[in-house]
Parts: structure tokens; sequence; C-alpha cells
């Protein structure tokens, strides 16, 4: 029997079909037609992947999107709700439908369309229309145009299309690379495997050349334009790519936890409550990279106070400082 091909199902293409086919139907999908309809999923069954791994990549992706605020309701029996043994997913789409009596003027529908150029068609993959069909074919009602929730993705990082084409042409990358703490960027040589997010920062994760070792690059701090040799490597190389990134991320931010006071109902108590979780002394934050994670509590001022590292807290108060002392004022 010939070997199957490789399987490479990005995560951000697996969670996007994902969204796609919960949004497709008001009644719901059941955990087993997603992982035998929605593409992504359905690859790595007939791949040969185990339904208990299928089912941990389901409720990944299920937290993920939670976390980036899509609102998964879990559905159980209308006899008894508590009973969630043939629970159904969905993502209600009456949280996105505007009221029947808004009017908008002229001026105001033409700003909606110039917002509307990053929605269309094009924004959907072959492989969601492909899972839209194949929901369509088990019977299941689908609510049209459901291309009105489908967000064509744009605003990436400048080498991220780039790194997505070398990915997908399966040729290794060069790039200038500054590490935090080094004043000078560094020559990387990559064999790029997977374009991941997360914290709502997109990395790439593949194999240095250099050191001969895999890597995780954060996007924002490649220096300059992506190179695309004419080196190629073995597709099969890309299996998996992404999971593994993702557990690399979630094993390092575990290890570096941040123990902060937050002012309650702020800003930061909404958006860093999504990522942390409680302490005896306010809450605990994984995080994966310090400078970065410093710009960002600096960002919410008084609203939050870091306990702890002394290395995050003294970062955070240097660019607080700094902040007053271009405004003028006084420590």
């Amino acid at each position: 029997m010939p070997a199957k091909s490789p399987v490479r199902n990005p995560p951000e293409e697996r969670l996007l079909n994902l969204v796609v086919a919960l949004m497709a139907t008001e009644q719901g999908l059941t955990k087993d037609t997603i992982l035998t309809s929605v593409s992504g999923y359905r690859e790595q069954g007939d791949a040969g992947a185990s339904k208990d791994a299928l089912e941990k990549m389901f409720e990944r992706d299920k937290e993920s999107l939670r976390g980036l605020g899509v609102p998964i309701e879990t559905i159980g029996d209308r006899a008894d709700p508590d009973d969630l043994r043939e629970a159904r997913y969905r993502v209600p789409t009456a949280e996105y439908e505007l009221p029947d009596d808004i009017e908008f003027t002229p001026a105001e529908i033409a700003l909606l369309n110039l917002a509307g150029g990053v929605w269309s068609e094009s924004s959907m993959s072959a492989d969601a229309r492909s899972g839209l069909r194949k929901i369509r074919a088990l019977g299941f009602a689908v609510d049209d145009p459901i291309i009105g929730y489908s967000p064509r993705i744009s605003l990436h990082d400048p080498s991220f299309p780039a790194l997505q084409q070398a990915i997908e042409e399966c040729r290794v990358v060069t790039f200038a690379y500054l590490k935090p703490g080094e004043e000078e960027p560094r020559q990387r040589r990559v064999r790029p495997l997977a374009l991941v997010e997360y914290e709502a920062r997109w990395h790439v994760f593949g194999f240095d050349l250099n050191i001969d070792a895999d890597r995780t690059f954060l996007l924002s701090r490649i220096v300059g334009d992506v190179e695309t040799t004419r080196q190629t490597f073995d597709p099969a190389l890309r299996d998996g790519a992404g999971e593994r990134a993702l557990a690399g991320l979630e094993e390092l931010a575990e290890r570096q936890l941040a123990l902060l006071e937050v002012t309650p109902g702020t800003e930061a108590a909404l958006r860093l409550s999504r990522r942390s979780r409680p302490a005896p002394q306010g809450i605990h934050l994984p995080y994966v990279d310090e400078l970065i994670l410093a710009e960002e509590l600096a960002s919410y001022g008084p609203e939050v106070r870091v306990v702890e590292p002394e290395g995050l807290r003294r970062r955070v108060i240097d660019r607080l400082a700094a902040t007053l002392e271009r405004h003028g004022g006084a420590a």
C-alpha cells in the first residue's frame, strides 16, 4: 500500500475553518461531525490520527478561539441540558446582526464600504468553502451569506507574506533577527515550518540551520526583508510543526509567571483576565517575552502594578519614567 501524503494543516487555517463551520448552522455541530467534516481535523483523521488526539486538538482550538473573543456555545440535550454526551457547538450569529431599525446615511455607507474592503469571498480558503459544502451535504441548515463573517486578515508583520510563501514552497529563508538585549541583529538561516499566533503576536517556527536546532522567532523582531533561497526541504517536516511551536511557547510561558495587581473594572483587568489566573495577591500572568510584556503593562499606566519578577517590574518602571520625562513631568 502506498504511503499517505504528508498532512499539512496550519493551526490558523484550521481555526478559521472551525469558526466558519460553527457559524454556518443554528442548531450546532457535534464533536464527531466537526472531527470528520471540518478541514484540518478531517485530514488528520484520514492520515491516521487517533480520535483522542483529534479531540484534544479540538479542545485546544476551542480555548484558543474563546481567548480571541469568539463566543462558542455548548448546547446540551433538550430534555436534559446538563447532558453533554451529544453536545453540539456553535457560534451564535445573532450577536453579530444589526437591528432591523438601523439606517445609514450615504456618507456612513461609503465608510462602511471602505471598511468592508477587508471582507470578501477571497478571504475564505478553498478548504473552508469545501468544509461548508460538506456540512450542507450532511443536511445541516447553513445561513447565507456566511461570507459576511469571514475576515481577510491582512494586517500582519511585514515579513508574514514571504514566510508564508516559503513555508508553502518548502524553501529555506534568511533574515536578520534582533534578540532582546542585543544591539545588532544576527543573520539567521532557517527552514520555516509553521506560522503561529500566540499572545496576539505572530511567530515563525522552524529549524535554525546555523545552530542545528528548532527555534521560534517573533516576527516583530525580524529586521528588514526575508530572503527566500533556492534550497528546499522535505514537506513532511511541516507535519505537526504548528502544534510543537505552540506547545513550546506555552511551556516557556508557564515557566515565566508575572505576579500583578490590577485595578478592577479597568481596561487592563478586562484584557489581562483572559490570559491570567487568580493569585493570593492579584493575578498570575504567563508570558513569553519580558520586553514585550513590559511595553504592554506600561501602556496601562496606574491600572497595573508589577509585584514580581523584579526584572519585569524594573522594565515597566523605566518605561513609565521615560514617558513622564518626555512629557515634561516630574517624578
